[in-house]
């Protein structure tokens, strides 16, 4: 029979099990970053931005459309991370301002929607790409139009509009050089096509696992439903190994299985030769136990009261919330009495990490410090918090990593009530450069000119360690080998982190550089970095050279080049 229509609970049980799917499969998707460095992070970033999104959803009560299309868009667009974050918020924001004012949705309404989605995603992006998560959104409308025309049978239409968007995926490589080079599909149309896989698998009615995006007093059950965990129904959670005395055959463990059904749920039954193990839930551990011990002796056994530890789950929680709402008590106290105090004229919001680079941004005039970056890409929900907490009219801020943009030009779309000024600083140095330039007398217009002409000057530099394998920018790379990553890509690969520093540094001094600025991360000693100070001070004896503790985690050194 064909189903020719979804309602809002399907919808919603489809919806999670896409965000359940990205974020099984996020180390996979991680893995086809481009860049072979220790924090690809594409595959977080999505998953973080839909279960944001997921966890508003599972709050809801038997949602309307309008309020599961509600709850989709304001979670991810809040939760949104990283560039491949943002576009997934955008894309799943068009689709359901295209659908929330319906009951349910047909074949016809889904590739409305599809199309919404993509438009809404295209418009995000100043310069849009093909090759990457938007031309595979774009294969996915393109289809769904195509087959809303030859179909109303959904159970015809979503497994065509599905291989349609693997074969798009497939030809990403062809449109993006870099990703032919490295032998990867983009990763982001990776991730995009394995949340609609995971609907896809819900449409289908197959068990799915939901534990990752279950809300903290309840879980997701099979059937998408909120299960309380305060009504357990079968009491102790039961394990013990059989030491079988005979052999154990197919028939045995079919045997035991169904008994244990009769019995209780969340069964476990592994056979490897003498030995078996068990897992059972149920209200009688004796039954479960008289009847293993007809196969065997028993070893290992363990009997949990759930009910008592749920109870005493809740307590913990209930003081951890009674905590934490004492400190947000007190936070807003101390907010309430900075709102009384009148504004100044501008203030300042960096992204960095690492408590030398921190310091430096505070000594600067950084009225709030994000911590994050390249190991993780603040939400714009922490832009949001950011921007509440300093009191001016207008506020700049500097992501200082290229994957932080969207998110903080996100941000700024969502206040209206202070002037919000991106400086789109691509590395920390830009950041520190563009602090540095800040006029205090100039108005904000001024300083945002004087900012964006003055980052224009910082040639930046990462040295880190390759995580696999891998050939880009014409450069045989190798797990374990030190890499010098520039503005546009790896400039330097070497087996000793000094001296690929030095090599990556002789490709961006030039005979207009007057300054070399050297920030050392946590894995360096003093004395290294002041080795590296004094070599570098020798190769450029006409440019000025600044040594500073960065303290930043992953990148052994951060140069910029001024």
């Amino acid at each position: 029979m064909a189903t020719k229509t979804m309602n809002a609970d399907m919808l919603a049980r489809m919806f999670l099990a896409g965000a359940q799917n990205i974020e099984a499969k996020k180390e996979m998707i991680n893995e086809l970053n481009v860049f072979p460095v220790p924090d690809g992070d594409t595959g977080t970033n999505m998953s973080l931005t839909i279960m944001s999104a997921a966890k508003e959803v599972t709050a809801l009560k038997n949602p309307g459309m309008k309020e599961l299309a509600k709850a989709i868009s304001s979670g991810s667009l809040r939760g949104a991370r990283g560039n491949s974050g943002v576009i997934l918020s955008q894309l799943l924001r068009g689709f359901t301002k295209s659908i929330r004012e319906e009951n349910e949705i047909d074949a016809a309404g889904l590739a409305a929607a599809c199309q919404r989605a993509r438009d809404t995603a295209y418009k995000a992006v100043m310069k849009p790409k093909e090759g990457t998560i938007l031309t595979v959104a774009s294969g996915i409308a393109e289809k769904a139009s195509e087959m809303a025309l030859v179909t109303e049978d959904l159970e015809e239409f979503i497994p065509a509009v599905l291989e349609h968007a693997a074969t798009v995926l497939e030809k990403t490589p062809e449109m993006l050089p870099v990703l032919k080079e490295a032998g990867v599909v983009d990763s982001g149309g990776q991730g995009l096509l394995e949340v609609l896989r995971g609907a896809y698998d819900a449409f289908l009615g197959k068990e799915i696992d939901y534990s990752e995006i279950a809300p903290a007093a309840g879980k997701v059950s099979m059937n998408g439903g909120i299960q309380d965990t305060g009504d357990i129904k079968f009491g102790y959670c039961t394990e013990f190994i059989i030491l079988v005395e005979k052999e154990f055959t197919e028939k045995d463990e079919q045997e035991l299985k169904a008994y244990l059904s009769s019995i209780g749920d969340s069964i476990v039954c592994v056979a490897d030769e003498d030995v078996v193990k068990i897992h059972v839930h149920t209200n009688d551990p004796g039954l479960a136990i008289q009847k293993a011990l007809t196969f065997g002796q028993l070893s290992r056994m363990k009997i949990d009261n759930m009910r008592e530890e749920h109870q005493e789950k809740l307590i913990r929680d209930a003081q951890k919330l009674a905590a934490q709402q004492a400190a947000r008590d007190t936070a807003k106290a101390e907010e309430k009495k900075k709102r009384s105090e009148p504004a100044k004229p501008m203030g300042f919001i960096t992204v960095s990490i690492g408590a030398g680079m921190n310091e430096i941004f505070k000594e600067l005039g950084a009225d709030y410090i994000i911590e994050g970056g390249q190991t993780m890409n603040p939400s714009t929900e922490d832009m949001l918090n950011a921007i509440e907490q300093v009191n001016a009219e207008s506020i700049f801020i500097l992501p200082n990593n290229k994957n932080i943009v969207l998110a903080a030009n996100q941000a700024k779309e969502l206040v209206e009530d202070k002037n919000i000024i991106v400086i789109p600083t691509k590395t920390v140095p830009q950041g520190i450069t563009a602090m540095i330039n800040f006029m205090p007398d100039a108005d904000a217009a001024a300083n945002e000119e004087t900012m964006l002409e003055e980052i224009k000057n910082v040639k930046s530099g990462q040295i880190t360690y390759a995580v696999r394998d891998t050939h880009i920018d014409d450069k045989e790379i190798h797990e374990g080998d030190i890499m010098g990553i520039g503005d546009s890509g790896i400039l330097a690969v070497g087996k000793d982190v000094e001296e690929t520093a030095k090599e990556m540094l002789a490709k961006l001094v030039d005979e207009e550089s007057e300054l070399i600025s050297l920030y050392y991360g946590e894995e360096v000693s003093e004395e290294k970095a002041a080795s590296l100070t004094k070599e570098i001070e020798e190769l450029y004896p006409d440019v000025d050279v600044d040594v500073h503790c960065g303290g930043q985690p992953i990148y052994y050194y951060v140069l910029a080049v001024e």
